[in-house]
């Protein structure tokens, strides 16, 4: 059997093609009763449209990018499924691309984006960046572009964050009021916001309760879990009286524990841990940990709504668009008192 397509519609109704098309596209152009002879006939020959050709007609691929730093971290995992949500019922497809928190990798994949891949993109920059020129050629080259969680600043459109100033203050008030007084705080690079805004909110929560600020007890995490292991064991040593950690992400709150279990501190006793996380078994750890929770499915939904509404309306993304959502605090075991 030949492919059912409008080619042959078009022959078997002595129609012409940009007849049956705008028919089918249901165009006031075409009468109701042409519309329904080629309706009929389409769904007697069971045609399906080619949604690639249709694409490109359109001069459109259907297609978003993803940018994100890594997928292990269950933050960006849920942000996913939250996007593909969004994405699937506006009949888009995704891409998801891995910086690995790689500048070089990030710039490499931005200079590919730029030649029209995909119809929109949404990004978390990677916490090793050193410029943000790459990002500023990125839009003005796509300007459907919405950052969410890690964002730049300096470029001109919408981003999708949680409250994370509030959350520092909220998580390091949390272990002073627990009675920790030598609190480290483990960070990601500031040259990612949520970095700066994270480590501003923990030195406010310190000034709030009249504790000096340290700077020895900042420290910034790498890339390699084991590498951050050994850097917080080392501080620990050094630092003895340390009696509090709050981890600005994921990896680092695991990282916390393993360099406790790896010197014989003991949670909660000697040290009191806090993290950044979207950890599923947060509450199987032991102890289970206390985790500032960022609404990361509701992120990416979010994100990919502002996204896609641009791109289907040919509208500007502005950064009044942008949204903040709160993170929420669970209290467990790892910050008892």
């Amino acid at each position: 059997m030949s492919q059912v397509n409008l080619k042959r519609l078009a022959q078997e109704l002595n129609l012409s093609i940009a007849t049956v098309s705008r028919a089918l596209q249901d165009s006031y152009e075409v009468s109701p009763q042409t519309k329904e002879r080629v309706k009929a006939l389409a769904a007697e020959l069971n045609y399906q449209p080619n949604a690639y050709a249709s694409s490109l007609r359109r001069n459109v691929s259907k297609t978003i990018g993803v940018v994100i730093p890594e997928v292990a971290n269950h933050f960006f995992s849920l942000a996913i499924n939250g996007i593909e949500e969004i994405a699937r019922q506006s009949g888009y497809h995704v891409l998801i691309y891995l910086t690995h928190e790689d500048y070089e990798r990030e710039v490499a994949i931005t200079q590919y984006l730029t030649g029209g891949r995909v119809d929109g993109i949404l990004m978390s920059v990677a916490s090793e960046a050193q410029g943000v020129e790459h990002l500023q050629h990125l839009y003005a080259s796509k300007p459907a572009i919405v950052f969410f969680d890690r964002v730049c600043d300096t470029v001109a459109t919408a981003k999708v964050t949680t409250n994370d100033y509030e959350s520092g203050f909220m998580a390091t008030t949390h272990l002073i009021e627990a009675g920790c007084r030598h609190i480290v705080h483990l960070a990601v690079s500031g040259n990612v916001s949520i970095g700066r805004m994270r480590m501003q909110g923990y030195q406010a929560a310190l000034a709030h309760h009249s504790i000096s600020f340290d700077e020895r007890l900042v420290l910034e995490g790498e890339a390699s879990d084991e590498r951050n292991t050994e850097l917080i064991m080392d501080l620990l040593r050094t630092r003895p009286e340390v009696d509090g950690v709050f981890a600005s992400v994921e990896r680092l709150a695991i990282s916390s524990y393993q360099a406790c279990k790896n010197l014989g501190r003991s949670i909660p006793e000697d040290v009191k841990i806090i993290g950044f996380s979207n950890l599923g078994v947060a509450s199987l750890l032991d102890p289970a940990l206390t985790t500032i929770t960022q609404p990361a499915y509701e992120i990416g939904k979010e994100a990919a709504k502002i996204l896609l509404r641009a791109i289907e309306k040919k509208k500007a993304i502005l950064p009044s668009q942008s949204i903040i959502l709160k993170s929420e605090l669970f209290q467990r075991k790892s910050t008892a008192c």
